[in-house]
């Protein structure tokens, strides 16, 4: 849907603030995310994560206070997404947008970045090609790619040779099987099946009975989290594959969101993933702290992480930009900035705009309480989006994987 030259007209205008050295005594920010429907996780977490950074940081900046801006985009619906995008930026004056959940939702926001110059921070969307859609792209979140790859060296380093891929058959699952496929069989294993299954299924029993016809040492899953997770676990562990010892590897199926919910199915599975609830630093700390003040029942997830790095980096192009609408100098400022997030140290690629972060190998264990929970036992330090054509498919003589105490 293109925009009409009126509308488009207004949109710069409000976009620019009318003047390219206007300041507004209030910044707004949208966030554009699911507070309702099945996914409203996703909204909750963000919410909280920004409340939480502002009750550390405050909600001014530069002497402009920071006002948030809230809109429901409860699934994949681009024309919405487009929509609200519009709405926030014409009629509410916001001067960055964040959230998008949905690869969907954040490709169709593009042309609108492009055309209304507002910088757009993501907090999900995971295909590797959406950060190319426009020069105000920056993601806060990771990639399939950036996670798959380690994986697959994880698993020839600890000695898997043959491994069926299985994925959800739409972008991020197709990223996901690419690089670890691409990664693994450089490592010398081989992927043995690539089975991809469709979003909507709910009857994984055939496809993993398929999955055990090709005599893999380890599965390679990728699903989008919840229910869909529960019903493959579940039925990974009823066609007999993990009592034959085949291993399952995942990357966020075991998100804190979800983890207790499972049951004994998850107890010992390994994932990878770029955070854990669990992650032992200063940072992290603190960060759980001031959420928990304000939200003592919360659940942190990556997903918690990704809203508390997102504010985080809108505040620096406040501050950088002293609040005035200049989205080019916001962008450059991003570029290459770096920090230690509660996650552990994280960049903004100056090339790409994409996130440099530590990728972590996590085995789910039961603490003292009998709850589960992600305990990081190595990490990859620093990793870029292997799902981009420019970025060499690793080894292990290329990247370093270090044991954690």
């Amino acid at each position: 849907m293109k925009l009409g030259r009126p509308l488009l007209a207004l949109v710069i205008a409000a976009a620019l603030g009318w003047s390219s050295a206007a300041s507004a005594d209030t910044v707004k920010v949208g966030v554009i995310a699911p507070f309702s429907g099945p996914t409203a996780a996703f909204g909750t977490a963000w919410k909280q994560a920004i409340d939480a950074y502002q009750k550390q940081h405050g909600d001014t900046v530069a002497g402009h206070k920071v006002e948030i801006v809230m809109r429901d985009l409860p699934g994949p619906d681009p024309l919405k997404a487009k929509a609200l995008a519009q709405e926030l930026v014409v009629k509410e004056g916001v001067q960055y947008l964040a959230g998008l959940a949905y690869s969907p939702n954040a490709l169709a926001l593009g042309a609108f970045a492009n055309q209304a110059r507002v910088p757009i921070v993501i907090l999900n969307a995971a295909t590797s090609e959406i950060i190319d859609k426009s020069p105000y792209f920056l993601r806060v979140s990771y990639t399939t790619g950036q996670v798959s790859a380690p994986e697959a060296l994880y698993a020839a380093k600890i000695g898997h040779k043959a491994i069926v891929t299985m994925v959800s058959d739409y972008a991020p699952g197709w990223d996901a099987e690419k690089s670890f496929a691409d990664t693994f069989e450089k490592a010398g294993g081989k992927v043995v099946g690539k089975i991809r299954m469709p979003l909507a299924t709910t009857d994984f029993g055939p496809y993993l009975q398929r999955a055990r016809t090709m005599g893999p040492e380890a599965i390679l899953g990728f699903l989008p989290g919840g229910g869909p997770t529960f019903g493959f676990l579940t039925a990974y562990n009823n066609s007999g594959l993990s009592a034959a010892n085949v291993a399952y590897l995942g990357q966020g199926e075991t998100s804190e969101l979800y983890i207790n919910s499972y049951g004994d199915v998850v107890k010992g599975l390994i994932t990878t993933m770029f955070y854990s609830a669990d992650h032992r630093s200063k940072e992290n700390d603190d960060f759980k702290k001031a959420l928990y003040a304000l939200y003592p029942d919360a659940v942190i997830s990556n997903l918690t992480v990704c809203g508390y790095d997102g504010i985080h980096l809108i505040y620096k192009m406040i501050e950088a930009t002293g609040g005035q609408k200049d989205a080019d100098k916001a962008i450059a400022t991003a570029k290459g900035l770096a920090w230690e997030s509660p996650r552990g140290p994280v960049r903004i690629d100056p090339e790409t705009r994409d996130w440099i972060q530590n990728i972590y190998v996590r085995r789910v264990e039961a603490d003292a309480s009998g709850k589960f929970y992600n305990k990081e036992i190595m990490v990859f330090p620093m990793q870029p989006d292997y799902g981009r054509s420019s970025v060499p498919v690793p080894t292990l003589n290329t990247i370093e994987l270090k044991t954690l105490p």
